[in-house]
């Protein structure tokens, strides 16, 4: 039970960036960005596993540029890109 509520809890607290997720022959994985947040990346064999990578690794982001006093874009919501 306290491991449901963590996961809920830190999600809770998750900046809401939008996410792209694609296959990539190269990687043989599926790789998961984060736009608005350069070099934010993860992989994982599959969606889920892509995507659960990428939550640690946005925490990670940001807490890197929190430490070196960097600004942490707002999440824009969905972009569009022509």
């Amino acid at each position: 039970m306290t491991i449901c509520l963590a996961v809920k809890n830190s999600l809770r607290k998750m900046p809401r960036y939008e996410v792209i997720i694609y296959w990539s022959d190269e990687d043989r994985a599926f790789i998961a960005e984060v736009p608005e947040l350069p070099g934010c990346a993860a992989d994982g064999t599959t969606y889920k596993d892509a995507l659960a990578n990428l939550e640690v690794i946005i925490q990670e982001w940001i807490e890197t540029a929190k430490e070196l006093g960097h600004p942490i874009p707002q999440p824009k919501g969905r972009l569009v890109f022509a």
